[in-house]
């Protein structure tokens, strides 16, 4: 295992009935504040009135930037920091999932940005001071209520950049009734978000590491386990209560601690979703079992003890391959299992695009760690994805 620091600063507040809890929480931060949320969803299934009536409880300041799109927009986080300027914002409360938590994260840093917001995002820095952010979470996905990620797409310049040092929410309520209304098909992105997030930083050649692999096995059999159970009966509070809390431990450090970690294939989908705009699991649905493929003869024991601890198998009589290839083959078949997409072709994607998607992934230098990857190897992972 490697040295490390860990920090994590976030307040989770987990369990049924939270939200009413948000007007006290936020109070605690100032008067006026800034509620974000995505397409409407929010007010068609009473969230948003149950949010409001807890903040008016408290005779706080409502601003509103509603609208925000998957693969969140660099225009989203410049409307949230000129509301932002305008009214003195003391709080932004992001009221949703991964997108717009992250716009949220960006319009707070972006804030005290003096300069292009673009720039300030392409440049990936570690920001010293954002304006106090909470969330309150309604799809388990990205993670992104407790830690200090977010991923920003310039659709313009058709590309999606990630930062790494904005802000942490100061607090987060995830109550997993609040997932019961989202759709099978984004319950099945964000189930594959959260496994790529663990394969991300599970996949690495650092050594002695077994504590934090069992940590990430037990996240991943969580997954296959409570998949099923809540693609049968959306409604299942302790399937949904377990994946969403295995989407908030999968990227908040945790499970990284003293690893060196992959993150290729999340480089990949960003090149893939800065051009055609496809969800972000389900690019990673497409991708990660071929990147397995791929990078398999780079270190076998690694996928053959993620086949044992993770899918049960059985290694008696089998050689390392075997065991490494079956792993691969069962985690297609669970993506498949749910429905989730295999080929870029299911998006009707171009082949002709995949040369420059193959360039926007590693524009800034070879990608990934279990296996380094040039433009010819990433090329040759979309091809492999294609059909």
């Amino acid at each position: 295992m490697n040295n490390f620091q860990f920090y994590n600063p976030t307040k989770i507040i987990f369990g049924k009935g939270q939200v009413e809890k948000v007007g006290k929480e936020v109070s605690d931060y100032g008067k006026n504040i800034l509620l974000t949320y995505g397409g409407g969803s929010i007010k068609k299934f009473g969230l948003y009135d149950r949010v409001i009536s807890s903040l008016k409880e408290r005779n706080l300041n409502i601003f509103e930037l509603g609208g925000i799109k998957s693969n969140p927009r660099l225009s989203s986080v410049q409307k949230g920091v000129k509301i932002c300027k305008e009214n003195n914002i003391d709080f932004i409360l992001a009221v949703g999932g991964g997108s717009t938590i992250d716009a949220s994260k960006a319009i707070s840093v972006g804030y005290y940005h003096q300069g292009d917001l673009w720039e300030m995002i392409e440049n990936d820095g570690e920001f010293k001071k954002g304006i106090p952010l909470g969330t309150i979470l309604t799809l388990a996905a990205t993670g992104s209520e407790m830690n200090a990620n977010a991923v920003i797409t310039n659709w313009d310049k058709k590309e999606k950049k990630a930062i790494h040092g904005s802000k942490y929410p100061d607090f987060s309520i995830l109550d997993p009734e609040n997932t019961y209304s989202v759709p099978k098909d984004y319950t099945v992105f964000g189930i594959v978000d959260i496994a790529a997030h663990v394969f991300e930083q599970y996949f690495s050649h650092t050594e002695s590491t077994n504590l934090v692999d069992s940590w990430a096995e037990d996240i991943l059999k969580n997954l296959i386990k409570n998949s099923s159970l809540v693609l049968k009966d959306p409604k299942d509070y302790e399937a949904r209560a377990d994946i969403m809390l295995a989407g908030t431990m999968a990227l908040n450090g945790l499970i990284g601690m003293g690893k060196e970690q992959d993150w290729a294939s999340h480089a990949i989908e960003h090149a893939v979703s800065a051009v055609y705009d496809i969800p972000h699991g389900a690019g990673l649905s497409i991708i990660f079992p071929n990147w397995m493929k791929y990078v398999l003869d780079e270190g076998k024991e690694k996928f053959v003890q993620y086949g044992v601890q993770v899918f049960d198998i059985n290694p008696e009589g089998k050689s390392d391959k075997e065991i490494a290839s079956k792993a691969i083959l069962e985690t297609r078949k669970w993506f498949n299992n749910m429905d989730a997409p295999a080929t870029l072709n299911y998006y009707d994607i171009s082949r002709d695009d995949l040369e420059l998607m193959a360039e926007k992934a590693v524009e800034n230098g070879e990608i990934g760690s279990y296996k380094k990857l040039n433009k010819d190897d990433v090329l040759k992972i979309l091809e492999m994805s294609y059909e």
